[in-house]
């Protein structure tokens, strides 16, 4: 049996805990109301205004002009996640999280200890709310698709049980919105919708072949196999990171591209420390820009050799920025890396030892990581100079 709990308006219910005077209020958090940015969590209050995450916050003003805009304090909310994947981990070891607020967890071998899913819910449940003075809704099911879609169907502070049994399953699942399927986003919900796909239920009635049609095999095998309630994946307890990444939204579009340059290469030196820290090599590096038009642009490459270094992923952001330079005013840019592994790359050796390239790579980690213990103990200011152009523009370069 599985459980999905999900912290309800987790960062907002937090504001809200610990400043009594903003509870019952629209309180949301994230960039300020004529800030570039969005919501990164809102209160229900404000939610009954159509508020919602990733909102831009701008818009969010518009629809409530009277909601309380307070900036992220990320070392609260975490603290409070360390709390609440504490009270996890009394009832069983296997917890995935899925980020700083919501987890699957796996009870099946905790019955003896606890008793049932149902009964380890509403503890986890009381727990939460006593010692935290927080609301968490949970699903419980047979798996995690059933157990996640559990969890969301009444929040806030609810408990969703699914019935066990492959027919009682159907049912509970038939007069449910396609949406409610993991991966059915606008677009193909909109393809279904033309098909007279509406429901849950229509997909568990339709006939294969027709679904293959409009939403290609893959699509459609997986649509079937989830409208009937069916979900063979595990609760992994070690979820390993896909991607290192940081990004900037701009408080104005920016047409000078040589400030959109330098705040590339400071975000591509802080993603060599992520990678650093997590004890990591990368082995591709991507850009993403956005510009005034909102269109977004990606591109990426690989390293010359598995890298993370400060000076090689500022060369490679460059390059990819240079490649192909925005027309218009950037609204956003961002650089992460991909392909991690935990040893460092092997020598390219010849019969006079290794390659040039590997020498002085391996001399900027060393480099580089001297210096992250340097910021450790006397703070963030502690930097080297940084090629930060390459002569291509005509100007002098800083070694």
């Amino acid at each position: 049996m599985i459980l999905h709990v999900d912290m309800d308006a987790f960062f907002a219910s937090v504001e809200q805990r610990d400043n009594p005077e903003l509870r019952g209020l629209p309180v949301i958090v994230g960039a300020g109301p004529h800030e570039r940015g969005v919501v990164s969590t809102c209160s229900y209050e404000a939610r009954k205004f159509g508020v919602h995450s990733a909102m831009p916050s701008r818009e969010a003003f518009r629809l409530c002009p009277h909601g309380v805009f307070l900036p992220p304090d990320m070392k609260r909310y975490h603290a409070a996640s360390r709390a609440v994947f504490e009270i996890f981990g009394r009832y069983t070891p296997a917890v995935e999280g899925l980020s700083c607020d919501e987890a699957f967890l796996d009870v099946s071998g905790a019955r003896l200890l606890f008793g049932d899913a149902v009964g380890i819910a509403r503890r986890i449940r009381a727990d939460i709310s006593s010692e935290l003075h927080l609301t968490a809704s949970v699903g419980v099911a047979p798996n995690k698709f059933l157990a996640k879609l559990a969890s969301d169907l009444r929040k806030p502070d609810a408990l969703v049980v699914v019935p066990e049994g492959e027919e009682a399953i159907r049912e509970f699942l038939a007069p449910l919105p396609v949406t409610r399927i993991f991966g059915v986003g606008k677009t193909t919900a909109e393809t279904l919708r033309a098909h007279g796909i509406r429901t849950i239920g229509d997909v568990q009635a339709v006939h294969p072949a027709h679904l293959a049609r409009w939403v290609g095999e893959c699509s459609a095998a997986m649509l079937k196999q989830l409208a009937l309630g069916r979900d063979s994946r595990t609760v992994e307890t070690e979820r390993e990171e896909k991607s290192i990444s940081r990004e900037h939204t701009f408080s104005q579009d920016v047409a000078d591209m040589e400030i959109v340059e330098e705040t590339l290469l400071e975000l591509a030196s802080d993603v060599a420390r992520q990678v650093r820290a997590a004890g990591k090599w990368a082995a591709t590096g991507k850009l993403k820009l956005r510009t005034d038009d909102f269109r977004t642009i990606t591109r990426q490459t690989a390293f010359a050799r598995p890298s993370r270094d400060d000076i090689a992923f500022r060369e490679t952001a460059l390059a990819l920025f240079r490649s192909s330079p925005p027309s218009r005013p950037v609204r956003l840019v961002g650089f992460g890396t991909t392909g991690f592994s935990e040893t460092p790359p092997p020598d390219e050796a010849d019969l006079f030892g290794p390659a040039p390239d590997a020498v002085i790579g391996e001399k900027r980690e060393a480099l580089f990581a001297a210096v992250d213990d340097l910021r450790a103990k006397f703070g963030s200011a502690v930097g080297l100079g940084l090629v930060s152009r390459p002569k291509s523009r005509g100007k002098d370069t800083r070694q």
